[in-house]
């Protein structure tokens, strides 16, 4: 997301309350405003932060304590669903044309990067995962076509994934980006198949080799670039935004490699509504390093002369929900972990859970999964869904 990305601000503008109080005008926001979602700046040196440096400055800024929002999900919904559509210039245009450049010139998720998202991530604790999210530690959408809470919608998500797959018992299935073991436990008891999950996390590994004891399930720490072998079914789910744009042909050549000819490959993943050169300067510094989310042009291309699309699901808004539930949940259950971390990276988690959510809910983000298999398939392939006769 790049709240700001298309306004017209000029070097000799970059401090004025005026400019910044038009802009959020614009989106339907009063600074110091009555509404839920308008923004309450404590702060003067908020609107330099926000002009100056945009998503990023916005961001920090909300770290410091410079201002608040009631409803801040709501704000940034605003903010994210309102077209500025005019030019970027001055410094504002020079900070946006070195991402650019920054994701251009370097390739941010090469292989000698490809463990610092798990070091600077999924690494700082899993007490505040686990506190988070659902029994099965699921760190992405959950489906709540049919759910009534987080857990539901979870386990709905890993049912409807198994089915899509068509799991047989004996079946060797590749889970690239394992997280803390909760689809390949899942996969491994409900559908008797052999896992071989993969993490560039340590702490993730480790856990998830605790939840998956006397099951059949192996969990390796290594990048994908680095895996060899034959699999019948392979899924990714929540791991292809750490990829890059760069890595695309790659990652897609090394699945088709490590699959059986006959196979199914399932990748979910979240989507951008059209294709960006950048990452979020903000996410990209505090959140997931080197991250880049897909636009489906970006997949098609790169699955071209590869795979078959057989089947694309969207359930982006499904997110939001998720989303909001693990705020609700890291809100609730902040006081047990309160005396390891601090008040700024409270705020930080909050800011990054409920952009997130406004996010999704503009409808910039997507959710997809996706179904591809190679030409050789012989067997034809039927699209699956989750129906309420299943889960009433």
């Amino acid at each position: 997301m790049n709240i700001f990305a298309k306004a017209d601000i000029k070097p000799k503008d970059l401090s004025s309350p005026k400019v910044l109080r038009e802009l959020f005008e614009e989106a339907g926001i009063a600074i110091n405003g009555p509404n839920i979602w308008d923004i309450q700046i404590h702060d003067p040196k908020t609107y330099s932060e926000i002009l100056s440096k945009w998503s990023l400055g916005m961001g920090e800024s909300y770290m410091n304590g410079q201002w608040d929002c009631e409803r801040l999900d709501e704000m940034l919904t605003k903010l994210l669903s309102y077209d500025i559509n005019m030019r970027v210039q001055g410094v504002a245009k020079a900070r946006l044309a070195f991402e650019v450049m920054r994701a251009r010139m370097l390739n941010l998720q090469s292989k000698d990067r490809a463990f610092q998202v798990g070091e600077q991530h999924y690494d700082i604790g899993n007490d505040i995962f686990e506190m988070m999210l659902d029994p099965q530690m699921m760190y992405s959408c959950g489906y709540w076509e049919f759910a009534n809470s987080l857990t539901q919608a979870q386990e709905h998500k890993l049912d409807l994934i198994c089915k899509k797959l068509q799991l047989k018992p004996g079946e060797r299935l590749l889970e690239i980006g394992c997280g803390w073991g909760g689809l390949a436990a899942y996969a491994a008891k409900k559908y008797g198949v052999e896992v071989v999950g993969i993490t560039v996390s340590k702490e993730q590994q480790q856990f998830a080799i605790e939840r998956c004891q006397g099951l059949p399930v192996k969990i390796e720490l290594i990048d994908y670039r680095d895996l060899i072998g034959k699999f019948e079914k392979i899924v990714s789910v929540g791991m292809f935004e750490h990829v890059g744009e760069k890595n695309y042909p790659i990652y897609f050549q090394t699945v088709n490699n490590l699959l059986a000819d006959n196979g199914l490959f399932l990748l979910h993943t979240i989507g951008s509504d059209v294709t960006i050169d950048r990452t979020d300067p903000w996410i990209d510094r505090y959140i997931f390093p080197n991250g880049k989310i897909p636009s489906a042009m970006e997949i098609g291309k790169c699955t071209e002369g590869i795979f078959l699309i057989e089947d694309w699901q969207n359930f982006g808004q499904d997110y939001d929900k998720t989303l909001m539930s693990w705020h609700h949940n890291f809100t609730n259950n902040w006081f047990k972990i309160s005396s390891k971390y601090d008040g700024r990276f409270y705020r930080m988690w909050t800011y990054y859970l409920l952009s997130c959510a406004a996010f999704f809910r503009s409808r910039q983000g997507q959710l997809w999964q996706i179904i591809l298999t190679k030409r050789a398939r012989s067997d034809a392939y039927r699209s699956i869904r989750l129906f309420p006769t299943l889960y009433s």
